[in-house]
């Protein structure tokens, strides 16, 4: 059954504690003169219908974007897994005709334009229930495509087993990979400490520099 865009949620995670850079919002730091969420948000709703911020705290300081603002509805800040379930249990109250979601990390400003359209393409090209975005080999498990009917399985597995890692709960279900290797820059370079800020305007540099000579 071929998935139309009008039936996926963007879900841009943004509910961790960004221990390495002190706490806080890293997602609200600038790169080139932008907050890191502007450019997630832009390339998202670029791509999607709907979109959301999966984010705990006071939603107020995400007003500016004007997106729905969901949080964990799980405790003790139990990571991706977390977010992803939360966005679930939003589409299922707000949207209930929407079959799956589509996560992004907030503090990742340089994902793939054709994120999305690359995801479902591979996963129903292999026929497989869920899709994971990899780089050169390494899995991007914040990337990732997902049933709403894993809702219930993955509830339980959060509050019951207390299951955090993301690979943990896919892998039985059966998870499409979706390599980016061709581009040049890791596509999924994200913000973890304050050395990153400084390779990420490299990198924007670098990608301004592509764009001017083509």
């Amino acid at each position: 059954m071929q998935i139309e865009a009008n039936q996926i949620v963007g879900v841009i995670l943004a509910g961790g504690l960004a221990r390495r850079m002190g706490g806080g919002d890293k997602s609200l730091l600038l790169i080139g003169g932008r907050k890191i969420l502007d450019y997630v948000v832009e390339s998202s709703c670029a791509q999607l219908n709907t979109v959301i911020i999966n984010a705990n705290g006071d939603p107020k300081r995400f007003a500016a974007f004007d997106l729905p603002v969901q949080a964990d509805i799980v405790p003790d800040f139990a990571g991706p897994l977390a977010g992803v379930v939360s966005a679930m249990a939003w589409v299922k109250q707000n949207q209930p005709n929407v079959t799956h979601i589509i996560t992004m990390a907030a503090d990742t400003p340089f994902f793939p334009k054709d994120y999305v359209t690359r995801m479902v393409d591979m996963m129903q090209f292999q026929e497989k229930r869920l899709a994971c975005a990899s780089y050169q080999g390494r899995t991007q498990p914040v990337f990732g495509l997902w049933p709403i009917d894993l809702f219930d399985d993955l509830y339980k597995a959060l509050v019951e087993d207390d299951l955090r890692k993301v690979d943990r709960f896919t892998a039985p279900y059966g998870v499409a990979d979706v390599p980016f290797d061709e581009l040049a820059a890791n596509p999924f370079f994200n913000v973890n400490t304050p050395q990153d800020i400084a390779l990420g305007e490299q990198q924007l540099e670098a990608t301004n520099t592509l764009l001017t000579h083509d």
